[in-house]
């Protein structure tokens, strides 16, 4: 009787060992190259924050900027890549939150002091304290977050302002008014820095937007409106969206609750739709 009929595996021959040695080599590294695609992301968000870093010490704040914009946009996509793959890591978390302290800690500090301080004068020392209570606000709460990761907790939300968002106020302040605070004069520019910086440690809970760009999101429907109504908001008015966006989400924790009576008056269908 042939080996196929009484359920054995025929014998294996050098070809085959060879056919099966080359398939599983190409899954491994399909595999590999899955696993490292995130990291790319996380690569390019931490060099755009260096670039940021370099620009901002020649004068070119807008430049410097749009840097630690394009860190934001990669910082978001290499989460979304990561789940999408299934290659979420402790290495990819620990080298998330570096590169973030790099964009979103270094960058928006140095890009702030270079604006505020344009040569050696009385008030840099006070620049300097308030730039490092950034770099250690963010420091710190990049390290509560990798730490005191609860199963529990409600995903919705985040314990303390996000850094990508904290910087998302320093750049929507450089694009609205950066000539402004360039000058010792304008000290009230120092409370642009110091206010998202105490956010960031504090227990104030900010909404999380994780969710809606999970690419297992099962309604797009909310995520497809805002993101086109963003594009045209950037298209028409950059200054005017970016800082309705920052400042938004900075007052958000004070906004949401005022204004959650009115959404009563939204209808229960387009409710539905957007959720």
């Amino acid at each position: 009787m042939p080996s196929s009929a009484s359920g054995e595996r025929p014998p294996q021959t050098r070809r085959t060992a060879t056919v099966e040695f080359v398939r599983g080599s190409v899954r491994g590294t399909r595999r590999r190259a899955l696993a490292t695609l995130p990291s790319l992301f996380t690569l390019a968000n931490m060099l755009c924050g260096f670039a940021a870093i370099l620009v901002s010490i020649r004068g070119q704040y807008t430049l410097a900027a749009v840097l630690v914009g394009l860190s934001v946009v990669f910082d978001i996509t290499d989460g979304a890549v990561a789940r999408l793959v299934g290659a979420v890591t402790p290495f990819g978390l620990q080298f998330d939150s570096l590169a973030d302290l790099v964009s979103f800690g270094l960058a928006p500090a140095v890009l702030a002091f270079t604006l505020f301080s344009e040569g050696r004068d009385e008030w840099d020392p006070l620049g300097w304290v308030v730039c490092f209570l950034w770099v250690a606000c963010a420091a710190i709460r990049l390290a509560r977050f990798n730490t005191t990761i609860d199963p529990t907790a409600d995903k919705r939300y985040f314990i303390g302002m996000p850094s990508p968002g904290a910087a998302g106020v320093v750049l929507a302040s450089v694009f609205a008014f950066g000539d402004q605070m360039q000058g010792r004069d304008r000290l009230w520019v120092l409370l642009i820095v110091a206010v998202p910086a105490v956010l960031m440690i504090s227990t104030v809970r900010f909404r999380s937007f994780r969710a809606l760009v999970s690419p297992k999101s099962g309604k797009p429907f909310g995520i497809i409106a805002a993101a086109v109504a963003i594009v045209i908001g950037f298209a028409v008015a950059p200054v005017v969206t970016g800082c309705v966006l920052a400042y938004g989400y900075l007052l958000a924790p004070v906004l949401v609750p005022a204004l959650s009576p009115l959404a009563r008056l939204v209808p229960a269908r387009v409710k539905e739709l957007l959720t």
